[in-house]
């Protein structure tokens, strides 16, 4: 008998009217959205502006979910194009079925596409965004929990994932090893592993991307393992097992590589960010530095033109105190040219003499 196990939801989808609220597909959409909110405040962070992280994000989702289908059904064709299969059920996203192999790798097509259009270095793009892949996986995990799928072996552990009975599709009912539960926590992991390594070795050049790539698929390799789903087997592993150490050994080759030819991190990230916030800081600077200053210039010039119009004063002054020395004897001169003028003059000529 169980004493504890994790219940699974009895239904993985509510409807509000004729619309389905399915809880697969709003893990899917809650992970997008914390990966962009991350990656936007790390390529902040870098240099780069607020917001191009969710403009290429436009992109890369839909290429994403995609690539992750494609990867899903190319691997898992037996349910859509085997005997007995539905063609059409290849659309039913919301059914679950996304791999993230082709998700990761058409979505960094579409990433690609978005960084030629705004000129900005992909694999820089790429480590910013690194971390909030790994959180992201990890909240999207739990949407194989509400559709009760991808989980593991038989178990009675505490932490045991309950799976309901559906004949229907031929699932038995029982306790199993909650694998979703586990990638979610290593996914965690993952993303705390390379914003450490960031900080602590300023990682650049694609190879915060290449460290996460390279951890997740160290963790899937086991995980995967666990799994009992029905999966293509190549020498006894399943194909996701080849998979992810194939891509592990890719990844590490790329972070040496890379380490060797481009050392340190890239000083820009995007052209023209710098230059953009410096512009925003001067238009903020107008209405406080720039104000002081103009009230210094309009306080200095009056001083200016005070100590000129001084100096100006001081200088007419000595003039004048000089022609104040010369001006006695002219004044006696004159006095002595009118008097000899008007004694010349004969009497009741009727003139007078000019003041």
């Amino acid at each position: 008998m169980d004493l504890a196990f994790i219940p699974s939801p009895s239904v993985g989808v509510v409807h509000l009217g004729p619309i389905p609220l399915r809880g697969y597909a709003f893990c899917i959409i809650i992970g997008v959205f914390v990966g962009v909110w991350l990656g936007n405040k790390r390529w902040v962070q870098r240099g780069g502006r607020s917001g191009t992280v969710a403009d290429i994000a436009v992109w890369a989702v839909p290429f994403g979910l995609i690539g992750g289908r494609l990867y899903h059904v190319i691997t898992t064709y037996e349910p859509y194009f085997g005997p007995n299969g539905h063609p059409l059920d290849a659309f039913k996203v919301w059914e679950g079925g996304l791999g993230i192999w082709g998700a990761v790798a058409l979505g960094a097509v579409g990433a690609w596409i978005g960084c030629r259009r705004r000129g900005i270095p992909l694999p820089a793009y790429a480590d910013a965004l690194a971390p909030g892949l790994a959180l992201g996986q990890a909240i999207g995990r739990w949407g194989n929990w509400f559709n009760q799928e991808l989980y593991g072996k038989p178990t009675d552990v505490p932490w045991a994932l309950e799976i309901s009975s559906d004949p229907a599709i031929g699932r038995i009912g029982g306790t199993y090893h909650p694998t979703f539960l586990y990638e979610c926590l290593w996914c965690i992991g993952v993303a705390a592993l390379v914003m450490w390594a960031d900080k602590r070795f300023r990682l650049g050049h694609g190879r915060a991307f290449a460290l996460y790539v390279a951890a997740y698929c160290a963790g899937r390799a086991w995980i995967e393992y666990m799994r009992v789903d029905e999966a293509h087997h190549i020498l006894g592993l399943r194909l996701n097992v080849w998979t992810a150490l194939i891509v592990l050994v890719l990844a590490v080759a790329y972070f040496v590589i890379s380490a060797k030819k481009a050392p340190g991190r890239e000083a820009v990230v995007e052209p023209g960010a710098q230059l953009a916030e410096d512009a925003d800081g001067e238009t903020a600077g107008s209405g406080t530095d720039g104000d002081a200053e103009e009230g210094k210039v309009s306080v200095e010039k009056p001083a200016a033109k005070t100590a000129a119009d001084d100096g100006a004063a001081e200088s007419g002054a000595e003039e004048a105190e000089t022609s104040a020395d010369d001006e006695p004897g002219d004044k006696k001169s004159g006095d002595a040219a009118d008097a000899s003028a008007a004694d010349a003059k004969p009497a009741g000529s009727g003139s007078t003499k000019k003041s």
